[in-house]
């Protein structure tokens, strides 16, 4: 049983963004104020991701913890409610990331997806997420100068 009406559900959800997202918005500052450039949920890669630095042959996908059922996350479950469709819809969201992080390899771009509470992430510990980028693209251009 929902704990809202359906009218406030429907709210709720009409107001999940697909793309600006506040999480993807913090990201796209720090990475910015890193100097890096960047373009946004380019439609010709696989999975249209996100952030894409072209220089490093990266790309970047900030991932809901809901919607790509992140593991270890409070909000990567299955809802109680409807279990089959979620778990069918869900999981088929997981398979697709898959695919899409295949296609990116195999077109010789590395993917980083950014999961969990990102928004709490990017708010509580600022440090690190900038040094976690830095290491993920430190290793592409590494593995670009040594293989392309």
């Amino acid at each position: 049983m929902d704990i809202w009406s359906k009218e406030k559900r429907s709210q709720v959800m009409s107001r999940i963004l697909s793309r600006d997202t506040t999480p993807e918005r913090r990201a796209r500052k720090i990475l910015t104020a890193m100097g890096y450039r960047y373009r946004l949920n380019v439609k010709d890669l696989p999975g249209k991701p996100d952030i894409v630095l072209r220089k490093y042959n990266a790309v970047i996908f900030v991932h809901g913890c809901f919607w790509h059922l992140h593991s270890g996350c409070r909000d990567g479950t299955v809802p109680k409610s409807r279990t089959d469709y979620w778990r069918e819809k869900l999981y088929k969201n997981k398979a697709r990331d898959v695919r899409h992080n295949a296609k990116l390899a195999k077109a010789r771009l590395e993917s980083y997806e950014l999961l969990g509470k990102l928004s709490l992430f990017l708010d509580v510990d600022e440090k690190r997420f900038p040094e976690a980028l830095r290491g993920f693209l430190g290793l592409v251009e590494d593995y670009n100068n040594n293989h392309c």
